[in-house]
């Protein structure tokens, strides 16, 4: 795509790593077949989230996961192979590299793991003025983590996910000399890494109608494995 002159073009970047190694911090209350459709199911609610979102253009998703890539696919996502396989920075820059070949001008970065992402939220955070060079960040729960990055341009920084990614991205902002804005929203700070996050996850959807219809499902078969309350069957459709 080539942008015309004044125009912000935006694409989202969506690194995903290898469902098998996907969640392992859940614990060994879920089995890795559990894990593995728990994954499935968050990514597509995000991918969802992220078409429903008017301010995005296109969707580039990176991974060497056969199973992500066909799931990418069904939802009109343009598809990237990580054949390198060298973890979610990596496959970002790889990512952010292809939106400048693209033609974006302003590319976000969205954790896969985030099923409750509201589009409403999305559209708030990149409805910002789209001019000039910066770097907006939404933090995860704690505080100290990255779920969204918007670059603007493209490669303003070099992505730097990881535990306490949040501090390295505000630094290589003020390396790069560009602003750094930190921006809070509930539905992307909360990524599933434990079973802290996934407790948090059933409570924030129970307080909401709609939205994570994958997820919502997939917890529902969970709760009812496990005889626990779960939030889809309780407060209305996905």
């Amino acid at each position: 795509m080539t942008p015309r002159e004044g125009t912000t073009v935006t694409l989202a970047v969506l690194p995903v790593k290898r469902f098998d190694a996907a969640k392992q911090r859940l614990g060994d209350g879920l089995t890795g077949g559990t894990r593995r459709a728990l994954a499935e199911s968050m990514l597509t609610d995000v991918l969802m989230a992220l078409r429903r979102t008017t301010a995005i253009d296109d969707v580039l998703l990176v991974t060497c996961e056969p199973a992500a890539d066909a799931i990418g696919r069904g939802y009109g996502a343009q598809v990237v192979v990580d054949s390198e396989d060298n973890g979610q920075s990596a496959a970002a820059t790889v990512g952010v590299d292809r939106a400048l070949e693209a033609g974006a001008t302003r590319v976000v970065l969205v954790a896969g793991d985030c099923p409750a992402l509201d589009p409403a939220e999305l559209t708030t955070l990149l409805a910002r003025p789209a001019f000039g060079r910066g770097v907006t960040l939404v933090p995860d729960r704690h505080g100290t983590g990255t779920n969204a990055l918007v670059l603007m341009p493209p490669g303003v920084i070099e992505p730097a996910f990881g535990e306490d990614s949040r501090a390295r991205h505000e630094a290589a902002a003020a390396r790069a000399g560009v602003p750094c804005t930190v921006e809070e929203h509930p539905t992307l700070a909360l990524d599933i890494d434990t079973p802290e996050d996934l407790a948090e996850l059933r409570r924030m959807l129970a307080e909401r109608r709609g939205g994570a219809a994958h997820t919502r499902g997939m917890l529902s078969r969970l709760a009812g494995r496990d005889g626990a309350a779960g939030p889809a069957e309780e407060r209305g459709p996905g």
